[in-house]
């Protein structure tokens, strides 16, 4: 089997309101490029990747000279032509290939009538639990949805989740307001859910003396993790040593080299293993089987999916030997998906993994074709910036103060 084309589509897909975080917003959609490989068979695989535009998809372009010709089922072969230290040094492909990588997987397992997590050794759970992700979110007028930020509000969005999809565990995205105001928000959250489980994550937008002081003050609480509460390794490994907290990254342990470090200095408990930020499916797996024999706890995080980026999170799930925690996902928020039999459904606080072979998900054309005309009418937006505080930036140390003033 040889691959004969690469073809990318940019969609942007609205969310039920815009969704903000400790440096900037999601404008009401997320824009994600959809990958579609073909082969001379006739079999085609999907892949998904954050972002979008012209040069989103000049990227992929530019890889069908790597590509055209190679068998899917080589995919160590396809790494190492995509990703080798030397050829990627001053242009990181990793998320390009993690979108190659899935739609490969989608071929071998059509092809052989294997799903991806079977591909990985088999699952080992059927069905993948999720936690709620709430966010402080904009108003949509259009919908008349969001404008969550006192802890009554926050308390009441994540008691519609509750009641619609089942969540059992709830992580609220902070950095956004003063600490203290997200901490009453968390302790809100947990005086209405005292049986549920709470992790919180401020996208290292605190010192880390502010974790270590909000840390502690929060230690009686049913936490899952302290998600991220500072930048870097050597920040992380502080906090650790003087909370009683589990901690856990997905911003700073992404790859191998990073997580040898992490071991090697015992600096964070959980890592969150992303599918696209680790460079694929396959990678995402090989860290947790790392993380398993060194008895570190993994999680699979959310990058903002659509379905088929979704269905790699579902398999990963299945795959994981060592999986403890409910998975993060931003799915919830979508009005929409690009996939036959639109959005998934959760039953319980979980979604379950695709029968299907492959990846077990289907482009649904049209929607594709309007959500790519959706995409060519509103154009693309800059994660970083808030579009409600257009003179603001994200710059240290006035980052996580920046938004106090409230409603």
């Amino acid at each position: 089997m040889k691959i004969t084309d690469i073809k990318a589509t940019t969609v942007a897909v609205p969310l039920e309101a815009p969704i903000r975080h400790a440096n900037g917003a999601h404008w009401g959609r997320f824009i994600r490029t959809i990958i579609e490989v073909e082969t001379d068979e006739g079999i085609t695989g999907l892949g998904e990747i954050g972002g979008g535009g012209e040069s989103a998809e000049q990227a992929f372009n530019g890889m069908k000279k790597y590509l055209i010709g190679h068998d899917p089922f080589q995919m160590e072969a396809m790494y190492w032509k995509i990703c080798n230290p030397t050829a990627s040094l001053y242009n990181n492909r990793s998320q390009i290939h993690a979108a190659l990588e899935f739609a490969c997987m989608d071929i071998i397992g059509k092809k052989t009538g294997m799903r991806a997590c079977d591909l990985l050794g088999g699952a080992l759970r059927e069905k993948i639990p999720f936690a709620s992700y709430l966010f402080f979110r904009y108003k949509n007028d259009k919908t008349g949805l969001g404008g969550e930020e006192t802890a009554d509000e926050m308390v009441q969005h994540a008691k519609d989740l509750v009641n619609k999809h089942g969540f059992t565990t709830h992580k609220l995205k902070a950095g956004v307001f003063h600490p203290d105001h997200e901490i009453e928000v968390f302790r809100a959250l947990a005086k209405a859910f005292p049986k549920h489980k709470l992790r919180i994550d401020p996208n290292a937008a605190w010192s880390v003396e502010e974790s270590i002081r909000i840390g502690q003050s929060i230690e009686d609480l049913n936490n899952d993790y302290f998600e991220d509460p500072t930048w870097g390794l050597e920040g992380m490994r502080r906090v650790k040593s003087r909370i009683n907290i589990p901690t856990a990254t997905n911003t700073v342990v992404v790859n191998f080299d990073q997580l040898a470090s992490c071991i090697r200095n015992d600096a964070i408990d959980v890592i969150l293993l992303d599918t696209t930020f680790w460079g694929g499916l396959r990678q995402a797996w090989k860290g947790s089987v790392v993380c398993e024999k060194f008895q570190l706890g993994v999680a699979v995080h959310s990058s903002g999916e659509l379905g088929i980026q979704l269905a790699t999170m579902l398999h990963l799930g299945a795959a994981v030997p060592n999986l403890s925690f409910a998975a993060d996902a931003h799915y919830h928020h979508l009005t929409d998906d690009i996939i036959k039999g639109g959005k998934k459904k959760y039953e319980n606080g979980c979604i379950t993994v695709p029968s299907s072979p492959g990846l077990g998900v289907e482009l649904d054309r049209d929607k594709l074709e309007k959500y790519s005309a959706y995409y060519k009418e509103t154009g693309g937006y800059m994660y970083d910036r808030d579009p409600k505080r257009p003179d603001w930036f994200s710059v240290l140390p006035e980052k996580n103060w920046a938004q106090v003033n409230r409603k």
